[in-house]
């Protein structure tokens, strides 16, 4: 997944060329701004008239007919979420440069586009708990930053290596994804995936000298000992009777993590992940809302 700081799209750093790659494209990543952009105009195929809500999503038409879970972290994050507190929507493929805020995923809610308002990744909880009146997990359980903290860190530095800086991952899985369906021009190919290995170098830098492929996975390793420690043998999070959004990030990356469908060539994080039956069992349990 493009890194992240709060909630926005990862921006890889501006590399020197001849010739100017759209800054929306460049902005692939979802999450650590370093540069705010004015808000896009909707997608030209928004709807127009009455019909269910649109979730924008990383994803490829085949899957998002079917409702497949996206490719993307951030975006399978609210996909998963909005599935489980019972929200109907519509998968939309879709990317940064379709955002109005330069970010994906966004929804438009099912009313007509005059009066619409496109709902951020941001403000998608609060939407959905005004919709269907679920908890706010936040306030349920102080210990849900806590452990956020694991996966917005610990997990999601281990994933930002394997997907952008193994080269054999990259080339198999994220150049796939990323950069081919985002244009066909050889010369912007390359200069987009220098971008996004060098946003994801960055990102790794800011927190170390330089970059322990040992350390991160161990850091990851010991994230999945928590988040396994915490379940239990509950069937979600914090004792829930229903998943919600903690039970979404997590299965944001333990679904990706095991999906071999994708293609990866290595994969440490798996093995590590299934040395803890029961966020495996997780995965699969919250896969079915898939079917």
């Amino acid at each position: 997944m493009p890194p992240k700081a709060s909630e926005g799209s990862e921006q890889p750093s501006t590399a020197s060329s001849f010739f100017t790659v759209p800054p929306p494209i460049k902005k692939l990543f979802d999450k650590f701004p370093l540069a705010t952009y004015p808000a896009n105009d909707l997608p030209q195929r928004s709807p127009s008239r009455r019909q269910g809500n649109q979730l924008f999503v990383f994803s490829d038409a085949a899957a998002a007919r079917k409702g497949q879970p996206s490719y993307n972290p951030q975006c399978l994050k609210w996909q998963a979420y909005l599935k489980f507190v019972g929200i109907d929507f519509e998968i939309t493929p879709s990317n940064n440069h379709a955002s109005p805020t330069g970010i994906l995923p966004f929804l438009i809610p099912s009313q007509p586009i005059e009066v619409a308002n496109a709902i951020p990744s941001h403000k998608l909880q609060k939407w959905a708990i005004e919709q269907v009146h679920c908890e706010e997990e936040q306030q349920l359980n102080l210990r849900f930053e806590v452990y956020a903290s694991l996966l917005d860190s610990r997990v999601r530095n281990a994933w930002l290596y394997m997907l952008y800086l193994d080269g054999q991952n990259f080339e198999a899985v994220a150049r796939r994804l990323y950069i081919d369906t985002a244009t066909s021009n050889t010369l912007v190919r390359t200069t987009l995936a220098l971008q996004l290995q060098q946003a994801a170098r960055d990102e790794l830098l800011k927190t170390s000298r330089y970059i322990d492929v040992a350390e991160l996975e161990g850091d990851a390793g010991n994230a999945f000992e928590a988040l396994s420690a915490l379940l239990g043998d509950d069937d979600h999070f914090f004792g829930r009777p229903n998943p919600g959004l903690f039970d979404a990030s997590v299965f944001a990356y333990t679904h990706l993590i095991l999906d071999e469908s994708l293609g990866w060539k290595q994969n440490r994080l798996a093995q590590l992940l299934r040395e803890h039956p029961n966020l495996v069992q997780h995965r699969e349990k919250l896969l079915r809302f898939f079917a």
